[in-house]
């Protein structure tokens, strides 16, 4: 394969990766089971997109977003109000406080793995999103509206570590992202509670 049809190719993967991404946190903001039809596709896509660029903690991410997609798929299933939607759970802040405190833990840990162990080109900046992002997983499956702001978070340094990459179509997603979560926030506040 030349140096064009490599590109063409996997510009074409970045974009549906893209438009899966753009419409599960659509569909996740409007608490819909459907999300996850997206969801799957846009992990699978993007683990071998990250792969490819070198940004391991990402790509292992994806793994992770996998295996939590079938749990949260089931979870959300038994977890939907009279109209369909799912219901939103609070955390409240000891759990909230204690799960960040393991995200730091987990953070350093992959960072300190990610430079003695590849040859990532961004190790401390692609752990820390992969760290928010397995909390942000985690609280989004269990429905919890914390989520958002780790989402937020996320999407800020994500948004920095795919220009340096040259990442454009994929840094345009975690800007939309940004705003999506914000909405995502803004909703879910007023959703009713389980």
């Amino acid at each position: 394969m030349n140096f064009i049809e490599q590109m063409v190719g996997s510009t074409l993967i970045e974009y549906v990766a893209v438009t899966c991404g753009l419409l599960n946190v659509y569909f996740i903001i409007k608490r819909s089971i459907w999300n996850y039809l997206f969801g799957f596709v846009m992990v699978i896509l993007y683990a071998k997109i990250f792969y490819d660029y070198r940004l391991y903690s990402d790509s292992l991410l994806q793994v992770f977003f996998f295996f939590t997609q079938v749990y949260g798929f089931f979870y959300w299933v038994n977890h939907k109000a009279p109209d369909g939607k799912v219901l939103i759970a609070d955390l409240g802040k000891k759990s909230f406080v204690l799960g960040m405190l393991s995200t730091t833990v987990l953070w350093l840990l992959i960072s300190v793995l990610m430079r003695l162990y590849t040859d990532a080109t961004h190790p401390n900046w692609d752990s820390a999103i992969a760290a928010l992002s397995v909390a942000a997983q985690i609280l989004l499956m269990r429905r919890h509206i914390e989520s958002w702001y780790l989402w937020i978070m996320v999407d800020l340094l994500a948004i920095g570590l795919f220009i340096v990459k040259d990442l454009t179509p994929t840094a345009v997603l975690y800007a939309v992202f940004l705003i999506l979560a914000i909405i995502g926030l803004l909703q879910w506040r007023v959703a009713p509670r389980d």
